[in-house]
């Protein structure tokens, strides 16, 4: 995994999301999750692409359920772009790294 990534918590979610100057994508996944494991190596890329311009994070669910919960996060892997704070695009669902882009437009 990239180094570039970082891992947010409950207890740490709001304070990366209001603190970041650049937008947050958070990755709400976990372990047991095929379609989780297939997006990994791709926002680890996008983490090197995107470094200075996007913040890539992620969140195992099965480890911090009130955020995902707060979120309406109902299937994994979903992605939240965040920016100045506020949820701004929601992507839902495995996709290759050229329609994630798009859809998140970067």
């Amino acid at each position: 995994m990239s180094d570039k990534v970082t891992h947010l918590t409950d207890a740490t979610f709001d304070e990366v999301i209001a603190g970041s100057a650049e937008p947050v994508l958070v990755d709400f996944w976990a372990e047991w999750c095929g379609p989780c494991k297939t997006v990994a190596p791709i926002l680890d890329e996008l983490a090197e692409e995107q470094d200075g311009k996007l913040k890539i994070t992620k969140m195992n669910v099965d480890e911090n359920p009130t955020t995902p919960l707060k979120y309406q996060v109902q299937s994994i892997p979903t992605m939240l772009l965040f920016k100045d704070g506020e949820l701004t695009k929601t992507v839902v669902g495995a996709k290759p790294k050229a329609a994630l882009v798009a859809e998140l437009g970067l």
